[in-house]
């Protein structure tokens, strides 16, 4: 029995879905079919039941998906464990490298063991499933993570910060109240584009979105650059990497803090999650 075949059930049986499945490990759809075929095959037993429109768990099915999260959890620890000099790290990432993960990064490299860290640029949800999966190591998320096949550590608190067009009326003010903002003119990222981001911002803001989702966070930041009247918040850390001279980023107060979290697999070593977290933290 191959890990990429438990790999390719935890996929479809995640996602209820091939076409999905297989967009999310990045390989054509025939290739996924198949080799839950196979793992069928070897198990003896019907794992999926497939409709022309539904896919869904047999019983056994949920049996063995329990069983596969944890022998691909397993297999990570492995490598973790493996004791090899420089081990790869693979580590989860959004888009922007902040002063954050440039610092982390100096740190894994250094000590006793060090590390080889190779990031890799995923969406949150695919962060997610690529930790549970075996692919990550590791993973950031900024917002709340709600998942029992993994370990979430809140690892640093992050001031949201007010983007503005530098149009806007409130662009030269040295801190700014969200209150003091027009609700209508508040923009935010699509939900699915980060669920744990959109959520721990609509939980922080005491006031709720009117217009409609901006999509993702390139979009976000040129529709608010190019409306005089649009804002919205966003992580003091990304806004630093995002340097634009439409848009302006400008300190809440009362301020509004997001926490970030460091996510690895279950059966990741508890001193390799310790050595993580130091990383990342203040």
């Amino acid at each position: 029995m191959e890990l990429r075949a438990l790999r390719y059930f935890v996929a479809v049986a995640e996602e209820l879905h091939f076409g999905r499945a297989a967009e999310r490990l990045r390989i054509v759809q025939p290739a996924v079919s198949q080799q839950v075929a196979r793992l069928e095959r070897e198990l003896g037993v019907r794992l999926l039941e497939r409709t022309s429109r539904t896919v869904r768990l047999t019983p056994a099915g949920e049996r063995v998906l329990a069983a596969a999260r944890e022998a691909l959890a397993a297999a990570a620890r492995v490598r973790v464990v493996a004791g090899e000099h420089a081990a790869v790290l693979r580590i989860g990432v959004a888009s922007c490298v902040t002063p954050r993960v440039d610092r982390a990064l100096r740190r894994l490299g250094e000590g006793d063991r060090p590390a080889q860290p190779e990031l890799v640029d995923l969406p949150a949800g695919a962060r997610l499933a690529a930790v549970r999966d075996g692919e990550l190591d590791l993973a950031l998320v900024r917002g709340v993570v709600s998942d029992d096949a993994l370990t979430v550590e809140r690892v640093w608190s992050e001031p949201l910060h007010a983007v503005l067009s530098t149009g806007h009326a409130a662009a030269g003010k040295p801190v700014i109240s969200v209150l003091d903002l027009d609700p209508n003119g508040l923009r935010l990222l699509a939900r699915d584009v980060d669920p744990p981001l959109h959520d721990a911002i609509v939980a922080a803001l005491p006031v709720a979105p009117v217009a409609p989702p901006a999509g993702n966070l390139l979009t976000l930041l040129f529709d608010v650059g190019r409306d005089p009247l649009a804002w919205t918040v966003m992580p003091a850390e990304v806004l630093a990497g995002q340097r634009s001279e439409r848009h302006v980023s400008v300190p809440l107060d009362p301020p509004l803090v997001v926490d970030g979290h460091l996510v690895t697999a279950r059966a990741t070593p508890d001193v390799c999650v310790r050595s993580y977290v130091d990383a990342f933290a203040d």
